[in-house]
């Protein structure tokens, strides 16, 4: 009886026939033949809500449902990955699509995609205020509780498709969009159908907190000339305290908007006369000052030049540079006598203009020319925002031109230097690598290879982690972009460095080689800053408006306690101005608390209190902006502590504890 069963136990191993599936971290997995994603992430073990959300096979998402084939290369997304976030985030847009519409059976949905935190869902034939979050919420609440399965469901044809949605004219409009023979597909759970290329959770069970955050217009398309739609905000999460931790993020967030700090300092404002043009204030361009001095003594010891080149420049040049096919909708334009100009929407061309002006020799390589220039680009109205989105602005350009040979030399000292400037704010950053577009590209498949092998290669030897990002690049060149990091965790893209081997042979760029011939240079573009508005408004969030002393628009306050002590205030006023410090002296009659009490709210760094004892010791009482009283020091003592500090460039002040 063994004898056979143990032959019927190898006979089922057999007729089972095993596949291999390589998952994300290069080893190998056995499952049963015809499993699904679905299969392999409950062998892992993978059932937590922000577990196995969906899945990618051999570089393309699906559902979890969908079967596995042998050999092929797996990711499970968890909610740690973008991509995992983005499928939770677009399967609750769906869900709270599903509840306005049990609530408001008129709406029409319209798109709902994921961004970068939560979702939105835009519907025409609704109007809403915040008074409906609550039982928008409750009705939420329940589909999660009904714990729909997530259903894909394939049209047969474009016109099947438009029949299902023919009351919905915004659905229609997309289904017509399709090209011929692209598949198209919607979700279902429950009574909810809705147009969508997935992939999709596989239940609602997984969505553990829902918040709606906010409601807004918005127009269809975000074209002007289209009708306004409700736009509804929300967040979700796999984890309650995760929902949690991020509303009080938000509330953190809010109380270090730049835009109210900006206001509060007077550091900048936006006028009604200049959409998306901001204005920098007295206190604002002290900071601005501070900034770009202390990068060009960065660059000057960098081995670069600085240029400055015209705003205007005809449009033949900016066709030349394939700007005009690429960025025409970005570009203002004007007419001068009969002739076509283009306001600057970067600087690169006025540069390589430069460059063409003078004949170049190897030894002068590699050139490495900056431009902190002026630019304007088209944004929609409905895109600008305070300092971080905006139509004029000014960019820490430079432009490298390199032999071959130098480029990983180079790109390697780009990033050290990057790394210094970041730094020097308290800012982390991670790294990101761009390759070619699919599409609207200049230059030769070998141009591309070799910058794109160039990044790489000096990203490796650098040996930081980054991360590729295919078809992400510049239309002339693949690029590095640096993603930084602020106090409160939050991510900007600001720096990038991109090799172009395309615009120095549009441009007919040259240089004389060591053996007597004319060879092509390499073009580096790079900005560190980037758009010095933005960074300037990341800054302002970043420190909470409580610069460093080298930043600040206004760093020693002295109080005086009666008049008498006016003229001493005056003298340590004309002692600090003179070691090149930004000082006042607030003598107005209010008590010496509410003196205190104002310089705190202009949050300047040091608050120095005069009254007889310190006149008569030459001293001075010393507080500091988050009220750390350090009582009676010596004047000189405290002009030698503030002098190194803001010298060593320091975030930390001497005087922060006692």
């Amino acid at each position: 009886m063994t004898f056979h069963l143990q032959n019927i136990n190898n006979s089922i191993k057999e007729y089972q026939r095993i596949m291999r599936i390589f998952v994300r971290d290069g080893s190998s997995i056995e499952i049963p033949e015809g499993s699904t994603a679905k299969d392999l992430a409950e062998k892992l073990n993978l059932k937590s809500p922000d577990q196995a959300l969906s899945v990618n096979i051999n570089g393309k998402d699906f559902d979890l449902d969908h079967p596995l084939k042998n050999e092929d290369k797996v990711t499970l997304w968890s909610f740690d990955d973008q991509e995992g976030k983005d499928v939770f985030w677009h399967t609750s847009a769906h869900v709270l699509a599903q509840a306005v519409l049990r609530l408001w059976p008129e709406a029409k949905p319209t798109i709902g995609p994921p961004i970068e935190n939560g979702f939105y869902y835009d519907f025409a034939d609704l109007q809403i205020s915040d008074t409906d979050f609550d039982k928008i919420e409750k009705e939420i609440k329940a589909i999660v509780a009904e714990n729909f399965k997530s259903q894909r469901e394939v049209f047969d044809t474009k016109e099947d498709a438009l029949q299902h949605f023919s009351n919905n004219k915004y659905k229609c409009e997309m289904i017509k969009g399709f090209e011929p023979g692209e598949e198209l597909s919607g979700y279902r759970q429950g009574e909810f159908f809705d147009l969508c290329r997935g992939p999709h959770l596989p239940n609602l069970g997984k969505i553990k907190a829902f918040k709606i955050l906010k409601t807004s217009g918005a127009y269809w398309l975000g074209d002007s000339k289209n009708e306004m739609l409700t736009r509804i905000y929300g967040i979700s999460f796999p984890d309650r305290k995760m929902l949690k931790d991020h509303l009080n993020f938000l509330e953190e967030a809010k109380k270090r908007d730049h835009r109210v700090i900006g206001a509060q300092l007077d550091l900048f404002s936006l006028q009604e006369e200049a959409p998306g043009m901001p204005f920098i204030h007295p206190k604002g361009v002290i900071i601005w000052q501070a900034l770009t001095s202390y990068l060009r003594d960065c660059l000057s010891h960098a081995g670069y030049v600085e240029i400055i080149t015209p705003t205007l420049l005809t449009k033949e040049l900016w066709e030349r540079s394939g700007h005009w096919e690429n960025y025409r909708d970005l570009m203002f334009t004007s007419e001068v006598e009969g002739r076509d100009y283009v306001i600057k929407p970067m600087n690169c061309p006025g540069c390589i203009l430069f460059y063409r002006s003078q004949s170049h020799s190897y030894r002068e390589l590699p050139l490495r020319i900056a431009e902190i220039g002026t630019v304007h680009r088209f944004e929609p109205s409905g895109a600008i925002s305070g300092l971080f989105r905006v139509r004029a602005f000014r960019m820490d350009d430079a432009h490298l031109f390199l032999k071959p040979s130098d480029i990983e030399s180079e790109i390697l000292a780009l990033l050290n230097l990057a790394d210094k400037l970041y730094s020097t704010f308290g800012l982390t950053y991670h790294l990101e690598l761009s390759t070619r577009p699919e599409t609207n590209t200049i230059g030769t498949d070998e141009e591309w290879e070799m910058a794109t092998s160039g990044l790489k290669g000096a990203l490796d030897k650098w040996g930081h982690e980054y991360k590729i990002n295919e078809g992400d690049g510049a239309f002339y060149g693949p690029k590095i972009d640096f993603h930084i990091r602020d106090a409160i965790n939050r991510t900007w893209q600001c720096g990038t460095i991109q090799l172009d081997m395309a615009l120095p042979d549009k441009f007919d760029l040259e240089y004389t080689a060591q053996d007597g011939t004319r060879k092509r240079p390499v073009l580096v573009h790079r900005a560190i800053f980037g758009s010095i508005e933005r960074f300037f408004g990341i800054l302002i969030e970043h420190f909470a408006g409580k610069f460093p002393l080298w930043l600040s628009p206004l760093q020693v306050r002295i109080l005086t306690v009666a008049d008498r002590h006016n003229d001493y205030a005056n003298q340590i006023a004309s002692k600090l101005l003179e070691a090149g410090f930004v000082c006042d002296v607030d003598s107005s009659n209010e008590s010496v608390s509410k003196k205190v009490r104002n310089a705190q709210l202009n949050k300047i760094n040091y608050i120095l209190t005069v009254g007889d004892k310190e006149m008569e010791n030459d001293s001075i009482n010393l507080r500091t902006r988050d009220n750390v009283v350090h009582g009676e020091i010596d004047l000189n003592k405290f002009l030698q502590a503030i002098k190194k500090e803001k010298d060593e460039y320091s975030l930390v002040s001497p005087f922060e504890t006692k």
